[in-house]
């Protein structure tokens, strides 16, 4: 049986999946865009939601990946289900300290991390966002939230108290519960119990399961990261529940997450700790040096919480009494090469030891530390906790034992320390505690945003055609541990299991041939460059010819009907048809007629908000112009068939209101898109081009990441290119395409060495834009133009080899429509 995603996904291929509405990402906090996946989750949602299908009560799973963004998905849901007429929503999840963070991100506007943009308006007016205690006193116009643990709502529902929430609450009200960290909810269903326990069994799993069916309209949304889909059980329960699938590997594909690096030694567990404070510190210049007010943290993880506290008082004297003399004993015992690359970075700097120290005993002193080791602990910091990327938060270190295993919200966790190096696993049968130390490495894997160049993308990994760039090590989390390889095997096993595969992950060396680093045009050459720009939108002054030569029909209800006496053998069937009229008119005619119609029916799409439409529309005067000018809404022709000779007010609102609506999904999509500049300037070709490292995942079939030479690239592809001089690299790891590129520019060298006598070479730069490579004092033609001038974001590898430079005039003759 398949799952109901893939059904979904099934019909998203025949155009039938529902689009986002624009309410949603508009009402969400601006700072978090919507990535495709999620995207993707609400429209299988909504998909399924508006499907005749659909059962009701419904509920849905959303299997999505640690730090794929599940609290904004419920916040986006929220609102939908709000204009589906919902008011209550009801949040739980089994650990208290999740519930507070929860209630800060959906409550408190002040937070960095808080979900809903600062106003909230659909339908042109305002929502509140209010939280209470119970339902009894739920406003009508307001988002109405609760928060709760699962066991504290199993005990309020199954003990009278007062004030507290009964069954007969959810009666009178159709409700939405939010499930987080679903998987809880699951010990039931792994159980099987006589009729007689069963009906006198009152649990976690069937106390959800009672305030569910408690209203026809109910609807219950599970969120989890971790749905054991290896107990038949389970998979049989959630096989027609599961609305998305968005598993750990596939956020990690997809550049989403942290690189994960084991940083093994046999260093003590104390000097592994200053180990780490070294390799933050770096961190931290780094950043500094992009300009980036990024703070790493440090995770420091216990087995016990006695044992964590006594490290916790040991660390803070070690930091208190740091020298540079025993830095310098760590750099002379470490030797792993990012301990070598951090330590030569401080010397390449100027910082001696004693100034690294200095540093290091301010910045890990003990206001800059904390404790989490018991549950009062971490209820009363989980605020600090989720909010340590704030610049005003003070912590660079954080100690625990397994309080942040589930719900933990943060992103610029870069290195975590194992404080034990015992072994729990026997056998064949990995423990309990390496699968939630590879769950906090998951938690801790979530990527932290940031962006140097405008090309890049925020919030995902750019550097992994480069591993070598300064700025790599801002995108790997580093886990310390103690040199075992059993132990690592384990780890890596475990994180197999929760679908971080490290294996997979293969590197290539990209290495510049000595014969072209020696070559003037490598030691000499300049390369001419230009950029990108936003194209301007000033020069917009209508709606596109393809809207605004549309004739949007709409067909009124016209009365017809039948009847079939299905029961004879030959059925009797008599239909009454009602005549209908088509009309024609145009938004500018029924807006003369009444205004007031038209503008009510476009205020009901938020894309049509003025402040949007001046985004889209940059010459538009007010939203009366775009409604009644001809270059606007005002020439739209709208074909109306109704019974009708002339339409009433209420079709024609209906008849506008259609047309707006397919209007719309056109004027939403409208994005900024970006031109090349005209201006180019130079850089040294040695400054862009040199050896690299590079991390592929999964290399296969002749694609990216394998040898341009390897048997699985296609025969006619295929070529040895060591020992060719007029290709600057060792080799080509690149795609399928550009290994092709490259095989098909082989066919031409025999002719290009008869024609040029002179290594005059072109290419483009890492980002696609144009480039020419001259030898010093050349002067570039003019009436340049490639293909790839207004290329709108970064491709995903660079084109790796350097050609000889084929003058513009001869292109068209060899076919070549990339140099016309």
């Amino acid at each position: 049986m398949a799952f109901l995603y893939e059904k979904i996904d099934a019909l998203r291929e025949y155009g039938s999946c529902a689009p986002v509405p624009d309410y949603i990402p508009q009402n969400l906090n601006p700072n978090f865009e919507l990535r495709p996946y999620q995207r993707k989750a609400f429209e299988n949602f909504i998909t399924h939601f508006e499907s005749r299908n659909c059962p009701k009560p419904t509920q849905v799973l959303f299997h999505m990946a640690t730090g794929s963004g599940k609290t904004l998905m419920m916040a986006g849901l929220m609102l939908y289900l709000y204009q589906k007429g919902y008011r209550n929503f009801l949040f739980f999840v089994n650990l208290s300290n999740i519930v507070e963070k929860t209630r800060e991100n959906f409550t408190n506007p002040a937070s960095s991390k808080y979900l809903f943009a600062q106003d909230v308006v659909l339908e042109g007016c305002r929502v509140p966002i209010r939280q209470v205690e119970n339902f009894q006193d739920a406003s009508p116009d307001a988002i109405n939230l609760c928060f709760t643990t699962t066991q504290g709502l199993h005990a309020d529902l199954w003990t009278a108290k007062e004030n507290a929430m009964s069954f007969e609450d959810f009666k009178a009200h159709k409700t939405v519960l939010i499930s987080d960290e679903a998987h809880h909810l699951n010990v039931d269903t792994k159980k099987k119990r006589s009729a007689e326990e069963e009906s006198s069994y009152h649990s976690w799993e069937q106390t959800v399961k009672a305030i569910f069916r408690q209203h026809a309209e109910n609807v219950l949304l599970e969120f989890t990261a971790t749905c054991d889909l290896a107990n038949p059980a389970i998979r049989a329960a959630y096989e027609d529940k599961m609305i998305t699938d968005y598993p750990l590997a596939k956020f990690y594909a997809d550049r989403y997450s942290k690189d994960i690096i084991t940083l093994r030694s046999d260093l003590s567990v104390m000097e592994r700790a200053l180990q780490a404070l070294v390799l933050s510190q770096y961190r931290l210049k780094v950043f500094q040096d992009y300009r980036l007010s990024i703070k790493p943290v440090v995770l420091f993880k216990a087995a016990k919480i006695a044992e964590s506290k006594a490290f916790f008082e040991t660390f803070l004297e070690m930091v208190r009494t740091l020298t540079g003399a025993r830095l310098q004993a760590l750099a002379d015992a470490a030797n792993s090469a990012v301990m070598r690359r951090a330590f030569g970075y401080f010397a390449d700097n100027g910082i001696s030891m004693e100034t690294l120290a200095s540093e290091l005993r301010d910045d890990f002193a003990a206001e800059h530390c904390i404790s989490v080791n018991d549950d009062q602990d971490a209820t009363q910091k989980q605020i600090l906790l989720n909010s340590l990327e704030d610049v005003g938060n003070p912590y660079r270190a954080v100690f625990e034992v397994k309080k942040l295993d589930e719900g933990w919200d943060v992103l610029n966790l870069f290195d975590i320390v194992r404080l034990y190096e015992t072994r729990q696993s026997s056998g064949s049968r990995i423990s309990p505690a390496t699968i939630a130390e590879a769950q906090l490495i998951g938690r801790g894997a979530r990527y932290c945003p940031f962006q140097v160049e405008a090309e890049q993308p925020r919030f995902q990994r750019k550097y992994d055609e480069d591993v070598s760039n300064p700025l790599r090590i801002c995108e790997e989390l580093y886990y310390h541990c103690q040199n075992d390889h059993r132990y690592v095997t384990e780890l890596k096993t475990a994180l197999r299991e929760i679908g971080l595969d490290t294996d997979q992950m293969v590197q290539r060396e990209y290495t510049l041939k000595p014969a072209f680093r020696t070559d003037p045009l490598y030691t000499q050459g300049v390369l001419f460059v230009n950029d990108r720009e936003v194209q301007d939108r000033r020069a917009v002054r209508e709606l596109p010819d393809a809207l605004r030569n549309t004739v949007y029909r709409y067909e009124a209800p016209a009365g017809t009907s039948g009847m079939d006496e299905i029961m004879r053998d030959t059925p009797g069937m008599t239909d009454t048809w009602s005549e209908t009229k088509t009309t024609q008119w145009t938004i500018g005619e029924i807006a003369a007629i009444q205004y007031a119609l038209v503008h009510k029916a476009l205020m009901k799409y938020p894309v049509y908000r003025f402040q949007t439409l001046k985004r889209c529309f940059p010459n538009v005067a007010s939203t009366r112009e775009f409604i009644t000018s001809a270059e606007y809404l005002g020439g739209i022709r709208l074909e109306i068939v109704s019974r009708e000779a002339r339409p009433s007010m209420t079709t024609l609102y209906r008849a506008v209101f259609s047309a707006l609506g397919r209007i719309a999904d056109s004027v939403s999509g409208i994005e900024e898109t970006y031109r090349g500049t005209r201006v180019f300037h130079p850089c040294r070709l040695q400054d862009v081009f040199g050896d690299k490292v590079v991390h592929y995942t999964r290399p296969h079939d002749g694609g990216v990441g394998v040898p341009q030479s390897d048997v699985s690239v296609n025969e006619r592809d295929r070529l040895d290119l060591a020992g060719q001089d007029w290709f600057a690299y060792a080799d080509n790891y690149g795609t399928s395409e550009e290994k092709a590129f490259v095989a098909h520019f082989y066919t031409y060298i025999d002719r290009f060495r008869q024609v040029y006598k002179f290594p005059i070479r072109g290419n483009t730069d890492p980002y696609g834009r144009a480039a020419l490579a001259l030898p010093p004092g050349a002067i570039p033609l003019r009436g340049l133009s490639l293909s790839r001038l207004a290329s709108p974001a970064p491709p995903s590898h660079q084109v790796l080899g350097f050609a000889k430079w084929i003058p513009v005039a001869l292109a068209p003759t060899w076919g070549w429509p990339w140099l016309q």
